[in-house]
């Protein structure tokens, strides 16, 4: 009964326990950023809001000024081994404002890098085209970043939501809901690889060596090669 109990928490709440990075700044699209936030928040996850300074940001509705919201940590404050992944909200000025920033730029690289899920809707991606990170990958967008997509080696489609491996990509604010439960559902499988290596490695430590990876000691071995061979007994 326990058991079952603790699965089915665990089904409606896959994030609980685990930290999501928000990445955003003046201008960010508040329907972009208040939308996956919730969907992390409603999945169990604590998600920080991460900025260029630990102060406020100014959200938009398209051009005009919407709410305000508080930030939890600034990019150099973050450590990559302390969150499950990383959202990339749009708004034109966000990521323009972001992927002139190194250290902002850094960040979303080294998740990346660091095989974490990361997550980016509408003009996001110039931010990952800044961070050399989308070469190679398929990956959609605001149409207008198109042609810096491909020119940084990526190949743009047209979709409401684009999976390559760990990295999750959508168009628009219209896109959002088919984003959310992508991003949610890409995050909670990371949880559950996670698990499952940890898992693994305390079952089969490396450091345990298996009967048939036992090796002679180099003294022992240097040893049985100077004792003298028994000759064979001359014959009767």
């Amino acid at each position: 009964m326990l058991a079952d109990r603790a699965a089915a928490s665990t089904n409606e709440n896959p994030l609980r326990g685990r930290r999501v990075a928000v990445l955003a700044t003046d201008g960010v699209e508040q329907v972009e950023l208040v939308q996956p936030m919730e969907a992390l928040r409603a999945a169990g996850a604590e998600v920080h809001l991460v900025s260029l300074a630990c102060e406020s940001i100014q959200a938009m509705n398209h051009d005009d000024k919407a709410d305000t919201f508080p930030v939890d940590r600034s990019v150099d404050e973050v450590k990559i081994a302390d969150y499950q992944g990383l959202v990339i909200p749009g708004g034109v000025a966000n990521p323009d404002r972001l992927r002139a920033d190194p250290a902002a730029v850094k960040l979303v690289r080294d998740f990346v890098e660091h095989d974490k899920p990361v997550a980016s809707i509408c003009h996001g991606p110039w931010l990952l085209v800044e961070a050399n990170v989308v070469r190679g990958r398929t990956l959609t967008s605001w149409p207008s970043l198109q042609t810096d997509i491909r020119n940084a080696g990526g190949e743009w489609v047209d979709r409401e939501v684009v999976v390559d491996q760990k990295l999750v990509t959508s168009r628009k604010p219209a896109d959002l809901p088919a984003f959310c439960e992508k991003l949610v559902s890409l995050m909670s499988s990371a949880v559950e690889e996670s698990l499952v290596d940890r898992a693994i490695e305390q079952t089969f430590p490396a450091s345990d060596p298996t009967s048939f990876q036992v090796p002679a000691s180099a003294g022992a071995m240097n040893e049985r090669r100077s004792r003298p061979r028994d000759e064979a007994a001359p014959p009767t």
